[in-house]
């Protein structure tokens, strides 16, 4: 999505960004290894594997494929198809898949985890932006399995779409978990100074219009532009346009029992033209950034080894 109206706008939002993050920062606890009993240490300095362009100049939105091992599903955003496209991890390539029966209003964000079905992987396509006025009173989340092979479609007659509003009215959200321990749906509202937390309960509707229960807030996270749970669900990462955000969710924690505390820790990550796009990888080995081109030459996929 395009967010800077001027340069001075870009610089206002970045300053603001950025005491957050420090506050954030100065605070954080340095929490021991635990839960799934992986480091919570990350390379700073990524792996960087150069992505073409135009094809996917407005990724907004990662997620790991389960059923794919080596890709990576992202979207774009408004103005853009109505499709998923399938990345290589080392970037170099990318397929398109239109998704029938859907329609790309404000694409902000996707999601891999589990559904109605058990053992069947599914693709989560929020369709939650609301930037633009006059703003939706209702958004639309669709659900669709995901597909077995790069040589596979998808389905129309599989295509799920769980409408919900917000209980306190409009909000412009990028951020969406999709969590895989209760199939629960969170959504992060993109706000200052602290980003909302809104929870879909599973099973989700997707016959009637649901109203979202406010969960609180992430406190110290700002306009929060993506999000992500390791496969386990012990692990939740949520970024902004400045930085990376870490928590350790403990035995027994609701998710958002997990993000109305203060992140763990601050992640140190490379600035990228416009971050909107984060996933941990299946494996636990680390995790991978995208960017929007904006008015930067490239962009690469980024990929954070835990150390």
């Amino acid at each position: 999505m395009k967010v800077y109206d001027s340069v001075a706008g870009r610089v206002g939002l970045v300053l603001s960004s950025l005491v957050f993050c420090v506050t954030c920062s100065c605070n954080d606890p340095e929490p021991a290894p635990g839960g799934n009993g992986l480091s919570d240490q990350f390379e700073a300095t990524p792996e960087q594997f150069p992505i073409a362009t135009g094809i996917v100049d407005e990724a907004s939105g990662l997620a790991a494929s389960a059923a794919m091992p080596g890709y990576l599903w992202t979207i774009q955003d408004s103005g853009k198809p109505n499709a998923l496209y399938l990345i290589s991890k080392d970037g170099k390539n990318i397929k398109e898949y239109h998704v029938p029966g859907s329609n790309n209003h404000d694409w902000e964000e996707v999601a891999v985890g589990p559904g109605p079905d058990n053992g069947v992987s599914y693709v989560y396509i929020a369709d939650i932006g609301n930037n633009n006025q006059p703003a939706t009173a209702t958004n639309t989340i669709y659900r669709i399995p995901e597909i077995n092979s790069t040589d596979g479609s998808f389905s129309q007659n599989a295509l799920q779409k769980i409408s919900f509003s917000y209980p306190d009215g409009p909000r412009d959200a990028e951020a969406l978990i999709v969590d895989p321990v209760t199939k629960d749906i969170f959504i992060l509202s993109k706000e200052a100074p602290n980003s909302n937390i809104y929870k879909l309960s599973y099973p989700q509707s997707t016959t009637d219009v649901s109203v979202a229960e406010k969960v609180g807030t992430v406190p110290g996270v700002a306009l929060a532009t993506a999000g992500s749970i390791s496969k386990d669900g012990n692990e939740i990462v949520v970024r902004t346009y400045l930085g990376v955000y870490y928590w350790k969710r403990s035995s027994g924690e609701a998710v958002g029992q997990t993000l109305v505390k203060s992140a763990n820790k601050t992640l140190t990550v490379a600035l990228e033209p416009q971050g909107e796009a984060i996933c941990f990888e299946n494996e636990g080995k680390g995790f991978y950034t995208l960017s929007e081109k904006g008015n930067a030459a490239g962009v690469s996929l980024n990929y954070y080894k835990r150390k």
